[in-house]
C-alpha cells in the first residue's frame, strides 16, 4: 500500500513537471494548467487515503469552505485585481506551511524532550519561510490595493533592525535546537519571523512589484518544501521544490528584463526620492491630440504596434483594444503588441489580460523580437505603460531606470499615449517620450479613448 502512494505522489510530480513545461508558452498554457491541476488532485486523494488520517471531519469542513471561497474569487476578483489575488495566495501557501510546523512541534514536543535534528530544522526553516511569505504577500497586497503608498516606505536604521531580527531567528532557532523544547521561545521566534516579513517587503516601491511576487510565490514553494520535510510527504517535498525553483528562475529573468540585481530590488528603494514631473526627465511640453486625428492616423498607416501596461488593466481596456487592432487589420495594417516583462504588476500580466480579451498568440511579441521592428513602425499607441517605454532609462545615467531594458517606442515614427494625465509611473520618474515631438498625448480613461478611436476608425 505504501509503495503504491508513494507511486502516485510520484504520478502527481510528473504532471507538474509537464504542466510547468507547458505553461512557457501562451499556446499551451491552458492545458498545463489543467495538467498541473490534476496532478494536484491526485496528491490531494493519495494524502486522503494515507492510513495516518484519523479524521475526516475537519477536512471536509476545510474542503468546502476552501472551494467555496476559491468559487467566489474566481468569480468576483477582475483582471484588474489579479496581481493582488496571486499575492493574497502566495501568502496563504506560506501561512499554512507555517502552521503545518507549529502543529508538528506541537504534537512531537509533549512525549519528547528533544527532537530529531533533521525535523527541528525543518520545522524552523518552514516557520521562517511561512511567516516572511504571509506578511510579507500581504504587504504587497496592500500596495496593490492602495491600502498602503506604492512608493517605498523607508525609515532609519531599517536594514539594521532586518538584519537584527534575523539574527535574532537564527539564535533562536540554534537554542532550541540545542536545549530542546521552550514553547516561549519558539513563539517567539514565530511573532520574529512575523514582523520579519512586513519589514522586508514595505521598502520595495510598486514598480517593482513583479519581481517581488515571483520571489515571494518562489518563498511559498520552499516553505511547502520544508513542512514535506516537516511531515515526511514526498509529494509535498517535490512540489514545494518545483514552485521554488520556478519562482527564483521567474524572478531572475524579472531582474534582468529590468538590468537591476535582486538585492537592489530588495534594499534598492527605487521610487522613494524621485516625484512629480521633471524628477528625472527633461520635461517640456507635451503635444494632445484627439481621437479623430488620432484615428486617421492609425487608418492610414502600415504597421501598428499596441504596447499594453497597467493603465490598460486598471480600464479594463483589453477588449477595446483587439477590437481597434482587428479594425485596423481588416484595413490591412499589420498590427502587433509588444509586450515587456514587467509590465503590469505581476509577472505575465499583460498576456493573461490580452488572452481573455480573445486576442491570438502570434500577434503578442516580446521585448527582444518587437524592440528591431519599431524602426519600421508607423504607429505606436501605448496604452497606459510608463517606465517600460521611458526613453530616460537609455539617455539618463542619474535616473533609477537607466539601464533598465526598454520598448523602444521613440525610434517609431508616431507615438500615440493613451494617459490620463502627465503623471509618471510606479518608479516615480518623468517620463521623456511624453515630451518627444514624435509623440501625441491622447489624455482620458484608456476604455473611453479605445472606444472614441474605434468608433472614428469605423466612420473613415
Amino acid at each position: 500500500m505504501r509503495a503504491l502512494l508513494q507511486l502516485a505522489y510520484l504520478v502527481a510530480a510528473a504532471c507538474f513537471i509537464i504542466g510547468l513545461r507547458r505553461l512557457s508558452s501562451p499556446a499551451t498554457a491552458r492545458s498545463g494548467n489543467l495538467i498541473s491541476a490534476v496532478g494536484m488532485l491526485i496528491a490531494i486523494v493519495v494524502t486522503l487515503l494515507d492510513q495516518r488520517v484519523v479524521s475526516f471531519q475537519w477536512i471536509i469542513l476545510g474542503g468546502l469552505l476552501g472551494a467555496a471561497l476559491g468559487a467566489w474569487m474566481a468569480r468576483a476578483v477582475k483582471m484588474t485585481a489579479m496581481p493582488q489575488m496571486v499575492a493574497v495566495l502566495n501568502g496563504f501557501g506560506g501561512g499554512a506551511s507555517a502552521l503545518v510546523a507549529a502543529a508538528e512541534w506541537h504534537r512531537l514536543v509533549q512525549p519528547l524532550q528533544s527532537l530529531p535534528l533533521d525535523t527541528e530544522i525543518s520545522i524552523y526553516a518552514s516557520t521562517l519561510i511561512g511567516w516572511v511569505t504571509l506578511t510579507g504577500s500581504f504587504v504587497a497586497f496592500a500596495k496593490l490595493q492602495g491600502l498602503l503608498p506604492g512608493q517605498p516606505v523607508l525609515f532609519r536604521g531599517q536594514h539594521a533592525i532586518n538584519l537584527l531580527l534575523v539574527l535574532a531567528i537564527l539564535g533562536m532557532s540554534g537554542f532550541l535546537l540545542a536545549s530542546g523544547t521552550e514553547p516561549s521561545v519558539f513563539i517567539a521566534l514565530n511573532v520574529a519571523a512575523f514582523v520579519l516579513g512586513v519589514l522586508l517587503v514595505i521598502p520595495i516601491g510598486g514598480a517593482d512589484m513583479p519581481v517581488v511576487i515571483s520571489l515571494l510565490n518562489s518563498y511559498s514553494g520552499l516553505a511547502a518544501a520544508a513542512a514535506g520535510f516537516v511531515i515526511g510527504n514526498h509529494g509535498l517535498i517535490i512540489t514545494g521544490a518545483l514552485v521554488g525553483a520556478s519562482g527564483i528562475i521567474l524572478t531572475n529573468i524579472m531582474c534582468k528584463a529590468m538590468n537591476r540585481s535582486l538585492a537592489n530590488v530588495l534594499f534598492g528603494g527605487v521610487g522613494a526620492t524621485a516625484s512629480g514631473p521633471g524628477a528625472a526627465g527633461k520635461g517640456g511640453t507635451a503635444r494632445e491630440t484627439n481621437a479623430e486625428d488620432a484615428a486617421a492616423l492609425l487608418a492610414y498607416a502600415q504597421a501598428v504596434v499596441i504596447v499594453p501596461g497597467y493603465g490598460l488593466a486598471v480600464a479594463q481596456a483589453q477588449h477595446q483594444a483587439r477590437e481597434l487592432a482587428d479594425l485596423l487589420a481588416k484595413r490591412g495594417v499589420d498590427v502587433k503588441y509588444g509586450i515587456h516583462p514587467v509590465a503590469g504588476r505581476m509577472p505575465g500580466h499583460m498576456n493573461v489580460l490580452l488572452a481573455e480579451a480573445n486576442v491570438p498568440y502570434d500577434k503578442l511579441c516580446d521585448m527582444d523580437s518587437i524592440n528591431p521592428q519599431f524602426e519600421r513602425t508607423d504607429v505606436v499607441v501605448v496604452v497606459g505603460a510608463n517606465d517600460v517605454v521611458n526613453p530616460a532609462a537609455r539617455s539618463s545615467p542619474g535616473s533609477p531606470l537607466y539601464g533598465m531594458p526598454i520598448l523602444d517606442v521613440d525610434k517609431a515614427a508616431n507615438v500615440i499615449f493613451l494617459k490620463r494625465s502627465l503623471n509618471p509611473g510606479f518608479a516615480g520618474v518623468d517620463n521623456e517620450l511624453f515630451y518627444n515631438e514624435k509623440t501625441s498625448m491622447l489624455f482620458g480613461d484608456a476604455k473611453e479613448s479605445l472606444t472614441k478611436l474605434v468608433g472614428e476608425v469605423k466612420q473613415l
